[in-house]
Formats: C-alpha cells, structure tokens, sequence
C-alpha cells in the first residue's frame, strides 16, 4: 500500500531532519496517501526513503504517535491509525489538558520565587542551558536541555513542592515539548522566550519573570489547543 508513496524522492532539509521528517509523515497521513490501517515501512526503509539516520526517523514517529496519528505494536510494526490528531493528547500519566492546566499555577510562581531566591550557581545553570539552547539543531537534544531549564527554575524557586512536581511530571513536560517544537517549530521562539524569562530571573525581578513566564506558557497553550482543535499551528 505504501509502494508508490515510497518511490517519491524527498529532498530533507539536514538542519531540521526530524522536523521535515515528521512534516512529511504527517501531511501524508492526513491527505490519505497513508491511509487508516497502513502499516508504515520499518524505520530502515523510511531513513533510506528520507536519507537520514534512524535515530531521526524513530525521533519523528515519536510525534506522530504521541499525537494519536500513529500507534506502534510490539512485534508488528507502526500503523496509521487517524487521519488527524487525537482530541485528547496524552504524555503518560497526564494529558495535555492537565498540564495546560496545572503548569501556570506552578511554574508561574516558581519563576517569580527563582527571581528572588536564586543562588549565584542556580543563576549560572540557567544561563548555561539557555545558551545551549539558542545553538542546539537537534530537537531531542532540544528538548532535553528544555525540560532542565523548567526544573532549574523550580529548583531555583527555594519550594520543595514546585520542585517535586516539576520533577514528577517531566518526563511528560518532555514528551509535550517535543511535540510542540516539532509541530509547530517554536525552538527559535522558545529560546527568545527563555531568554526574556532568564533575563528577568537574572535581574531579581520577581513580577517580570512570572509575567514572561506565563507568557511563554500561553504560547504553548495556544499550539495544543490548536492540535486538539484537530487544525495545524502556524510554523
């Protein structure tokens, strides 16, 4: 079912591969070029289709799934299972929802207490990570250095209970983060964001960074609900 899809050559932008990747899945997904049903080629035979690594591919497929396009079954292989995205997106134990939710009442104020409670070793992780993100091409790697910025804030609020929420759900904060960069491709946007939270932290001003902050969140608010809408975000 997928040979003809297979055959079309696609030109890969190196720099954002598993954005192109994922953009291309997703578009034939949705056009009905991937049908509900097809069993997508193995990640070998979709990295030798878009010339790029496995890990790339297997990067991509992550997105797809996560926005309920896809679902991988042990042994068998990963199938279109809908052509658009699920109303309800799920990053393990939380839905997208509970964090849309949740996170301007914990990391809102936990940017405003780091404002004001940062150690001078807190303030230099923040400034190292947001750093490595303004360079960082790799949307894992991305991502990765994201969901310690967002904990070092926590960390740097002085509130152990902030800090041990941030810490239980960021391993869903990380799935969504991903999602939402690759989706909407708001790293560059992110990083202006995390910097403008990093410079009022940095400053000791407590009502700038929640007010840049919250922000930031309702910027991400505004791509999930977008995606749940079952529309495509401005990238």
């Amino acid at each position: 079912m997928t040979e003809g899809w297979l055959d079309r050559p696609v030109a890969i932008n190196r720099k954002n591969a598993a954005e192109a990747v994922f953009d291309d899945l997703r578009a034939a997904i949705e056009s009905g070029s991937l049908p509900v049903g097809t069993r997508l080629p193995a990640e070998a035979g979709l990295a030798t289709r878009y010339g790029v690594s496995r890990p790339v591919v297997r990067e991509a497929l992550r997105s797809t799934q996560a926005l309920g396009l896809t679902q991988t079954r042990t042994g068998s292989g990963t199938y279109v299972v809908a052509t658009a995205p699920a109303p309800e997106l799920t990053y393990g134990s939380y839905s997208a929802r509970d964090l849309m939710e949740a996170r301007p009442f914990i990391e809102v104020p936990s940017a405003g207490w780091a404002a004001e409670r940062r150690t001078p070793e807190q303030l230099a992780a923040l400034v190292g990570l947001v750093a490595e993100m303004d360079v960082e091409e790799d949307p894992h790697a991305w991502t990765e250095l994201d969901s310690r910025f967002h904990s070092a804030i926590a960390e740097a609020s002085g509130n152990l209970l902030f800090r041990k929420v941030v810490a239980d759900a960021r391993e869903a904060l990380s799935q969504q983060s991903e999602v939402v960069n690759l989706v909407a491709h708001r790293r560059e946007a992110s990083n202006g964001e995390h910097r403008r939270i990093l410079e009022a932290i940095e400053a000791g001003d407590g009502a700038g960074a929640r007010e840049r902050m919250a922000e930031h969140l309702r910027e991400v608010a505004q791509v999930l609900s977008t995606l749940m809408d079952g529309s495509r975000p401005p990238g």
